[in-house]
């Protein structure tokens, strides 16, 4: 097994979670995951897991500041690397920040947000950030989601070009994996998973114009996918075990032998 995550501090703690010498770590983006196996070897694979946004313990160390449930800085850098999300609040104009709240957090209030976060600045820490989202959108006891919640989405997926990121994921594993290949892609909100049917839809030939055992037009690609499952939610018992799975979703499907879709001709 070959497991790839761009956080430094996933691959350092790995070993010791799974202490097998079958398992490789890579510290890398899934994304890069066909020429990191092919420099290594190790292509074509049998199958190929994507397990999409952050994970639990980056949520659960509060100097990562992914998380308003513990104060810390205003980071939310899966890498370790770059703009960090104080960066980003502090220097963006108040209609880039909109976009991105908008966008990628799906608030519709993302304009009252933005502005309140401007009039703020700077920021620095994470409860202060929590703190002035809830101000502009009215929190109060209650209220069955944090209103903080969307913003803190959107911008740890900005900082991280996440949906990007999902997008070569994806055409990664079709490069990747072989005839009959099994893909598994687990996302935890709507933007995501979105992105994973679409991409299914078109390379198993699902989408309008195909089928799944032709082209989609007289000089179009094969479909590269089939046996495509309907999506998968998580059962009573699992989310008593795991509360933090509560929204996601898991989407499967098989490699044919087509080949890999040439990316100008499938954009």
């Amino acid at each position: 097994m070959i497991g790839f995550d761009r956080d430094p501090q996933a691959i350092a703690n790995g070993p010791a979670l799974v202490p097998d010498a079958r398992l490789t770590l890579i510290q890398d983006r899934f994304g890069n995951m066909h020429e990191a196996l092919a420099a290594r070897d190790l292509l074509p694979v049998d199958g190929v897991t994507l397990d999409i946004g952050v994970s639990s313990m980056q949520l659960d160390q509060a100097d990562r500041g992914f998380s308003f449930g513990n104060d810390g800085p205003l980071d939310m850098r899966m890498s370790s690397e770059g703009e960090t999300a104080a960066d980003f609040l502090n220097n963006a104009d108040e209609a880039e920040i909109a976009r991105v709240i908008r966008d990628y957090g799906e608030e519709p209030r993302a304009r009252s947000v933005a502005r309140a976060i401007v009039a703020a600045r700077p920021l620095t820490r994470t409860a202060e950030l929590a703190a002035v989202v809830r101000k502009a959108l009215g929190h109060h006891a209650g209220m069955k989601t944090d209103p903080a919640t969307r913003t803190f989405q959107a911008i740890r997926i900005h900082l991280n070009a996440e949906l990007d990121e999902l997008e070569a994921g994806l055409r990664a594993a079709e490069r990747s994996l072989k005839p009959g290949g099994r893909l598994a892609v687990v996302t935890f909100h709507s933007l995501e998973d979105r992105i994973v049917k679409r991409f299914l839809r078109v390379r198993s030939g699902a989408a309008p114009g195909g089928s799944r055992h032709r082209p989609l037009g007289p000089s179009g690609p094969a479909a590269s996918f089939e046996q495509v499952a309907k999506p998968v939610s998580p059962s009573d018992a699992e989310l008593a075990r795991n509360p933090r799975a509560r929204s996601a979703r898991l989407r499967t499907a098989v490699r044919t032998p087509a080949p890999a879709w040439d990316q100008e001709k499938a954009a």
